[in-house]
């Protein structure tokens, strides 16, 4: 009984160290922060070790304690420990009872009513408590319910659904703008952190070199570093041509399938940085110049 008891505590702080770490750390809808951030599994299975050995230390403390004990107070000890088992095997035994309020096989002859068909008597059992008091909560929950909607004509359930709706829009919004992979040619925007700039670059190195050179100055496709653009400059253009592609038939290719939404936002703000550096060997300007409208 008592081995069971400290397996429950054992998992309840468990799942108590757990719980805190999910409360804690921020995620996305639908992610568990142990797998966002794998390091918190040490701290719960730190706590989860303490337990252990608390538990472990709580029972050789109360083994020498008891070993210390005179054989009479033993023999006392033992005997109000059985003492309590039982009472909780009684209430344990009892809770079917207590739940239905039933009378015992034994005692139906009491509450025996005089129906009888075929063999199958009635018997007039009382209601369950758990019936009755949810019978007496449906009855406040409706009287509550009455006043406010149909006295003093709190919201209809059509402005319930469009109040929901519209704050679904602004959770929906709020969640675009930090989602990294919802990035859209609506939503795009210049990056200036080093981090990701370095990450474009990456990107731009491992896969559009042959193309534009290291240098970004031309080879088969066009000089990114002069303030010429076929398809337009801007976050929003370059964005949209590593998305879609370039012109048909001239070799820059769709790169959607290949990369993440914000890999590509990473790539095109590389490519953007390079505005205005000299490159070795500079190809000619193609397409027209590029200059970026401001909102007035």
């Amino acid at each position: 009984m008592r081995n069971l008891v400290s397996i429950f505590r054992i998992i309840a702080l468990t799942a108590i160290a757990w719980g805190g770490v999910e409360l804690l750390f921020e995620t996305e809808p639908g992610q568990w922060a142990v797998i966002e951030y794998p390091k918190t599994l040490i701290f719960i299975g730190m706590i989860f070790l303490i337990s252990i050995a608390i538990e472990v230390s709580v029972a050789a403390l109360r083994f020498t304690l008891f070993r210390s004990l005179s054989e009479e107070k033993q023999e006392k000890f033992l005997a109000s420990e059985n003492q309590l088992v039982n009472k909780l095997k009684a209430k344990y035994e009892n809770l079917p009872q207590l739940l239905t309020r039933s009378k015992p096989v034994e005692e139906e002859g009491e509450i025996e009513l005089d129906h009888n068909y075929d063999g199958i008597r009635e018997l007039d059992n009382k209601l369950p408590p758990w019936w009755i008091y949810s019978f007496y909560a449906s009855i406040v929950f409706a009287a509550i319910y009455l006043i406010r909607f149909h006295v003093f004509d709190d919201y209809t359930q059509v402005e319930e659904y469009q109040a929901e709706v519209a704050q679904a829009e602004i959770d929906i919004a709020r969640y675009k703008e930090t989602a990294k992979d919802l990035v859209t040619l609506e939503t795009v925007t210049l990056m200036a952190d080093p981090s990701d700039l370095e990450a474009g670059k990456q990107i731009y190195t491992n896969n559009c070199v042959a193309c534009h050179k290291a240098d970004a100055g031309g080879g088969i496709g066009p000089n990114l570093t002069d303030e010429y653009w076929i398809l337009g400059g801007g976050i929003k253009n370059v964005y949209q041509t590593l998305v879609e592609g370039g012109r048909p038939g001239k070799g820059m290719v769709s790169w959607k399938n290949d990369f993440k939404p914000s890999e590509l936002q990473q790539v095109a703000s590389y490519v953007l940085s390079l505005q205005g550096t000299v490159p070795a060997e500079p190809k000619e300007p193609e397409g027209e110049v590029w200059v970026e409208e401001t909102e007035e």
